[in-house]
């Protein structure tokens, strides 16, 4: 007679733990394995793999103009140590002192200070040599005076931050009530404007982001691959967060249109950041002198900002409260981002805030095409659509041809 077999309560239990235990073990087993690699080539295999001979590199970060002194940051960006050996200016070999030594591990810093009567608006071509003679140099087109963090250019950048950010995007917004009355067709004109506007500041986000990486980065931080990367975790986390957002406005008395709207205000906020971080690092290297038509062009060019928030919102119950806050939000980072590319500017911060924008804005513009096609169901080319995305990038270029 057979008999069967029957399993209590801890049998299961422990049945559960050991398949828990597998695939654990089946997760780890390749991470033990790779790391044991990794550990055998920078071991006893580094012998075996050192063919040819690893060359110094250094990056010169940035160059302050003080009184009677040129200071320089510099950084190892090589795959070796290396010692700093001497400095010059024009090719003629100066006094230098380095701090806090001469000695640089990879990615580690150094400041060079070298006394030097230097001209203010003169060009200068400054020169860093390694202890092997390898020589790097980095021009300067005009010599600007360090800016020092004082009280009355606080007030400057805080000005400047106004005048090209949170005006030029209030006086966008006034266009609310005028797009409020316009016809539906129409208002889908000006959903799609906005896409347009957007994509504009997304591509140009971009495009100084690899700028600065191109003049200011070493290339061993992959500029471009920097960008890319950044500007994809940007917009994965804003448009998670994004789309939590949309859904709590579906299902609470937060109407869709505010939070549509308070996503660009968000995306364009993080892209003027970006914009008052090159204004504050260009007026700290002496490279742009504000004039009142560059600050014209700047208000033409941001102005188009504001429509991008009020479209949104125009179809929404009209809160000037809100209405107000939204613009501060995308207009205010103006004021911060000079600050902090005046008094601390870092490329490397620079190209990390400037794709993080693109990202943003790239998030915001994938919300409102999903808004036009609920609007216009489903319409996609209507020509109100398509002619407002094409005059949208039209204008944008239009106004930006005052500014750069």
């Amino acid at each position: 007679m057979k008999t069967k077999k029957v399993y209590g309560l801890k049998d299961m239990e422990v049945s559960n733990k050991y398949s828990k235990g597998k695939l654990i073990a089946s997760g780890v087993i390749p991470f033990a394995f790779l790391i044991i690699l990794i550990a055998y080539i920078f071991g006893p295999g580094s012998e075996l793999l050192d063919l040819g001979i690893p060359l110094p590199e250094i990056t010169m970060e940035k160059v302050d103009f003080l009184d009677s002194e040129i200071q320089v940051t510099v950084r190892n960006t090589g795959p070796i140590p290396v010692e700093i050996a001497m400095a010059d200016i024009n090719d003629r070999i100066q006094p230098a002192a380095v701090e806090p030594d001469r000695y640089l591990e990879r990615y580690e810093t150094a400041l060079v200070r070298i006394p030097f009567e230097w001209n203010e608006a003169e060009p200068y071509r400054i020169g860093i040599t390694v202890e092997d003679g390898t020589r790097f140099e980095k021009e300067i087109e005009a010599a600007a005076p360090a800016l020092e963090p004082s009280l009355e250019l606080v007030g400057f950048f805080a000005i400047i931050g106004t005048y090209v950010g949170i005006i030029p995007v209030m006086i966008g917004l006034l266009w609310l009530p005028f797009i409020k009355r316009i016809s539906k067709q129409k208002y889908h004109f000006f959903l799609a404007l906005t896409v347009g506007l957007l994509l504009f500041l997304a591509i140009d986000s971009i495009e100084e982001a690899l700028d600065v990486s191109n003049e200011s980065l070493a290339k061993s931080f992959n500029g471009t691959l920097l960008v890319a990367t950044v500007v994809v975790l940007s917009f994965l986390g804003l448009y998670y967060s994004g789309e939590k957002i949309v859904k709590r406005a579906e299902s609470s008395k937060l109407a869709k249109p505010v939070a549509i709207a308070l996503m660009i205000s968000i995306g364009i906020g993080l892209h003027n950041f970006g914009e008052g971080l090159a204004i504050g690092a260009s007026v700290g290297l002496g490279s742009i002198a504000f004039s009142t038509f560059l600050i014209v062009g700047f208000a033409l060019h941001n102005t188009t900002e504001g429509i991008a928030i009020a479209a949104p919102m125009s179809r929404g119950k009209l809160m000037i409260g809100k209405l107000i806050a939204m613009g501060l939000i995308a207009g205010s980072p103006a004021i911060f981002g000079a600050w902090v590319g005046g008094f601390v500017y870092s490329p490397f911060t620079s190209v990390i805030f400037l794709a993080i924008g693109a990202g943003a804005i790239f998030q915001v513009i994938v919300v409102i095409m999903k808004w036009i096609k609920e609007e216009s169901q489903n319409n996609m080319s209507s020509s109100a659509v398509i002619s407002g995305f094409a005059v949208g990038m039209l204008v944008m270029y239009l106004t930006s041809i005052f500014v750069y």
